[in-house]
């Protein structure tokens, strides 16, 4: 058997120098005009997502939570809230308006354009309304001589605009899976002394924090 010397084998011929280098110079990118309208929609598409599932910031039209919050707080909106905790009372939640009725209709564009502007709490959506869970389902409800009270026995409400009159009301039961809602300024709130109880499955999701303006940041 014939021993394999050096000479046997064929050579490998050096890779040619600049391959790399060519390779790259093949590669090319979006020119700037071009990639930041990119780079806007992508961002809108999800920022509309993150509104529609997790997150939404909720801008205050009204003084019907005053103190508490006022016109123009912008608070943020955790929609996973309910699907991963349970309901309870003293919390603020934003819910779809118990009183019904059809939201006008809007062209593809209108639509697109209210998303983004809800997605940011640049625009309150049109459909929802904010309040402070009172009553939950079973319990007896009831206003006395202005001080509410849950089954015979007045709770402590310390968020209360400073010279709210309430008058006398029920009292009520809470139905199962329904709700009993109020705001915190109780001279200028529509809410379930006048509307009734709220479906809880109309809950949005619940208001956790102020973060605009940014002297008014804190937890709800």
């Amino acid at each position: 058997m014939a021993a394999v010397t050096d000479f046997d084998l064929d050579p490998i011929p050096p890779e040619p120098l600049g391959v790399e280098a060519a390779d790259d110079g093949e590669k090319h990118t979006l020119p700037f005009w071009l990639e930041l309208p990119l780079l806007i929609l992508a961002a809108l598409v999800i920022a509309v997502i993150i509104k529609t599932f997790f997150f939404q910031a909720f801008w205050i039209p009204s003084s019907s939570m005053e103190d508490t919050l006022q016109i123009n707080d912008r608070v943020m909106v955790n929609k996973l809230a309910y699907r991963l905790g349970d309901l309870q009372r003293g919390q603020v939640i934003v819910f779809d308006d118990p009183r019904g009725g059809e939201a006008p209709e809007e062209t593809m564009f209108e639509a697109a354009r209210r998303n983004v502007t809800e997605a940011i709490g640049v625009s309150v959506p049109r459909t929802e309304f904010i309040k402070r869970v009172i009553g939950l389902p079973g319990e007896r409800v009831e206003i006395v001589q202005g001080r509410v009270l849950i089954d015979g026995i007045p709770i402590d409400e310390p968020y209360l605009k400073t010279g709210s009159v309430m008058a006398d009301f029920g009292p009520i039961i809470v139905p199962p899976g329904e709700m009993f809602v109020m705001g915190d300024n109780r001279n200028a709130s529509q809410d379930s002394r006048y509307f009734g109880t709220v479906p809880t499955d109309t809950i949005v999701g619940r208001a956790f924090v102020i973060m605009w303006p940014i002297d008014r940041w804190a937890t709800l």
